[in-house]
C-alpha cells in the first residue's frame, strides 16, 4: 500500500529555523504572511495532498487519460478533485491579488507545490501549466489582455498551456513553421501543428488558454522571427461568456511511461483566432517567462517525487 505523509516538520525547520520566516512579513506587501499564517496554509495543503490528491495517484496512472474524436477525458476522480482544488484557492495561492490571487511569497508557495508533486505530480501539471501561463501573460500581456484573461486563469476556471514544439523540430525553435496571418480586426489566424503539449486538452476546466509560438508573414528567419499569441479553446464574448469553439483540435494524446493522468497532446491549429502577446518577433523572450517558471517547478517536482519515493522505500524495507 503506497504511503505519503507531508513532511511538515522538515518544512517548518527549513522555513522557521534554517531561514528566518519572520523576514517574509517585513517585505513589501507581505505583512499578513506571518509564520503562524504560513504554518496554517502548509497544514491545509498537507490535508488536500494526503486526503484528495494522493489517493488518485495510482488511479490516474492505471487508467490514464482517454482520447476519442478530439475529446480528452481525465481519470476517475480528477474532475471532482480539481473542483475541490479550485474552491480551496490553491490555483491562486501565489498570484497577484489584483487578479484574484492571494499573493503568497514563493518561499512558502513552493513548499505547497512540493506537497502537490509528492501526492500526485500528474494532477499537479494542470494547475502548474496554468500558473506558468499566468506568469507569461502578467509580464508580457497588455493591460487589456491581463484584465480579460488573468482572473479566470488565476481562479482555475480556465487553464493554460505553452505550445512550442512541432513535429519536425524539438528544442530548435528557430525551425518552427506555425503561421500567424493578421486579420482586419487586429486578431490573427493561427495555423500549424504542435506536439507534446501538456494539458493541451482535458475536461477539468471550461476553457483552455494556449500560448502559441508562431511566425508573422514578414518575420525574419530563426528565433528572431518568433511571436507569441494567445489562442483560446473557446472564444469569449464581450460579456465574458464563452462563444464558439476556436479553430483547433487535439489530434492525439501521447503514450508515456508514466504521468498517465496528465494529458500530453498533439494539437492542430487551423486558422484559429489568436491575439499577439507582447511585441512582434519577441515571442521567445516572452515565452521564457513561462519556461523559467516551469523550470523551477520541474525542480520542485523532483524534490516532491524524491520525498514520496523515500517514504515508500522506508515503508517497504520495514515491511520486508
Amino acid at each position: 500500500m503506497p504511503v505519503y505523509k507531508a513532511p511538515l516538520k522538515d518544512m517548518r525547520f527549513v522555513l522557521h529555523e534554517l531561514y528566518d520566516s519572520t523576514a517574509i512579513a517585513e517585505l513589501p506587501g507581505n505583512a499578513d504572511f506571518t509564520p503562524e499564517l504560513i504554518d496554517s496554509v502548509l497544514e491545509e495543503a498537507a490535508k488536500i495532498s494526503e486526503e484528495v490528491l494522493f489517493p488518485l495517484n495510482q488511479v490516474g496512472d492505471r487508467e490514464g487519460c482517454t482520447y476519442e474524436n478530439g475529446v480528452v477525458r481525465t481519470p476517475t476522480g480528477y474532475r471532482e478533485a480539481y473542483r475541490t482544488f479550485c474552491e480551496g484557492g490553491w490555483t491562486s495561492i501565489s498570484a497577484d491579488p489584483d487578479y484574484g490571487g492571494q499573493g503568497m511569497p514563493l518561499t512558502a508557495a513552493m513548499m505547497v507545490e512540493e506537497m502537490f508533486c509528492s501526492a500526485n505530480v500528474a494532477f499537479g501539471l494542470y494547475p502548474g501549466l496554468s500558473h506558468g501561463a499566468y506568469v507569461a501573460l502578467k509580464h508580457s500581456g497588455s493591460e487589456e489582455q491581463k484584465k480579460a484573461w488573468l482572473p479566470n486563469i488565476v481562479s482555475g476556471k480556465w487553464t493554460g498551456t505553452m505550445c512550442l514544439t512541432e513535429p519536425h523540430c524539438g528544442t530548435d525553435l528557430g525551425m518552427l513553421r506555425t503561421k500567424a496571418v493578421p486579420n482586419d480586426d487586429g486578431s490573427y489566424s493561427i495555423t500549424g501543428n504542435k506536439i507534446f503539449i501538456s494539458a493541451g486538452e482535458h475536461d477539468l476546466a471550461e476553457n483552455i488558454v494556449h500560448l502559441v509560438l508562431a511566425r508573422l508573414p514578414d518575420a525574419p528567419a530563426g528565433v528572431k522571427g518568433i511571436s507569441m499569441f494567445l489562442v483560446p479553446k473557446f472564444l469569449p464574448r464581450e460579456d465574458g461568456t464563452l462563444g464558439p469553439r476556436n479553430g483547433m483540435q487535439c489530434t492525439a494524446i501521447e503514450h508515456k511511461m508514466g504521468l498517465n493522468g496528465s494529458a500530453t497532446c498533439a494539437m492542430s491549429f487551423d486558422g484559429a483566432t489568436g491575439w499577439l502577446v507582447g511585441e512582434p518577433n519577441k515571442g521567445l523572450a516572452a515565452m521564457f517567462k513561462m519556461m523559467n517558471t516551469e523550470r523551477l517547478s520541474v525542480g520542485i517536482q523532483g524534490l516532491g517525487i524524491a520525498e514520496v519515493a523515500y517514504q515508500n522505500a522506508v515503508a517497504y524495507a520495514r515491511e520486508r
